[in-house]
């Protein structure tokens, strides 16, 4: 049963790892603006409009992820100043999960199109926390303008408002619109999956030792928290599967982004991004047996 699900995201991920490493040109960049700007916003509309979920559901999903991520942000937060590390260059990659790249097509594939609806509403909240405190931790104080003007000028956030205004409307948008909406929103989820394979073909890892520990803490940390979260908050059925795993991505691409354009330790990062890539290959198999499980 397993495999149906995981498959076609290896293979998707690992068939971008071969083409990086090929040394074929792949543009990340402007793929990277292509789906931040295009697909996915269609890609969020085209799913949830279509979809018959509750927006009550999606509610709940994205509360849990924002207290999932606080949560995870205040542990490592405190860890960090014990240990006496970097918080602007360790602290984004231990709280932002990759809900894009790997969580949205894992959901997908597990569960369907209800599955993705409800990680899309997690995969926003969690966009959010990128550029309003992600951003602010990572600039070192960058100022409420420039947070707010990057929170503003991302379509994904509005899309998320297109859509949550057509579920409580109930607003039926026209066939002509929809059918493009999934056609420009299709091409989303395997360019994430490809565009993930580069990056990782092209990252280098710096210090293993230190990057396995803070994998494994944003791994287990995450699974851990979203557990004690769904417990809290009685989830149960695709709500819980949904956030128990996307709760236990492994480092974001982006926190990568953010450290090389502040000028961080941004190879530490990306060693991060590699080597939890890398755990997640070996631990997703197992925590969604086990999610699958309860539902």
């Amino acid at each position: 049963m397993l495999l149906p699900i995981l498959a076609p995201v290896f293979i998707a991920t690992a068939v971008g790892f071969m083409w990086a490493r090929s040394g074929a040109e792949y543009p990340s960049d402007f793929i990277g603006r292509l789906v931040m700007t295009v697909g996915t916003p269609c890609l969020i509309v085209s799913s949830l409009a279509s979809t018959e979920i509750e927006l009550a559901s999606i509610s709940r999903v994205a509360l849990a992820a924002a207290l999932v991520l606080g949560t995870t942000g205040l542990l490592g937060y405190s860890l960090l100043r014990l240990k006496g590390l970097d918080v602007t260059t360790y602290l984004p990659p231990i709280v932002l999960p990759n809900n894009g790249n790997m969580g949205l097509p894992v959901c997908l594939f597990a569960f369907g199109e209800q599955g993705l609806a409800l990680a899309l509403g997690y995969f926003l909240v969690m966009m959010f926390f990128t550029f309003t405190v992600g951003l602010a931790v990572v600039a070192g104080g960058h100022g409420p303008r420039a947070m707010f003007k990057a929170v503003a000028g991302q379509p994904v956030l509005w899309a998320m408002l297109l859509a949550v205004a057509l579920l409580l409307t109930d607003t039926a948008i026209p066939l002509w619109l929809s059918n493009t909406l999934t056609l420009l929103g299709d091409f989303a989820i395997p360019l994430m999956m490809l565009t993930l394979g580069v990056s990782l073909g092209r990252l280098k890892i710096k210090k293993l030792k230190r990057s396995v520990f803070f994998s494994a803490l944003r791994i287990a940390g995450g699974l851990a928290v979203a557990y004690g979260v769904v417990a809290a908050l009685g989830l149960t059925g695709i709500e819980r599967g949904v956030v128990l795993l996307q709760s236990a991505m492994p480092v974001a691409v982006f926190t990568y982004i953010l450290s090389l354009r502040y000028e961080r330790d941004y190879q530490e990062v990306a060693a991060m991004v590699v080597t939890s890539t890398a755990m997640a290959f070996i631990t997703l198999p197992l925590i969604l047996a086990w999610v699958l499980q309860g539902i």
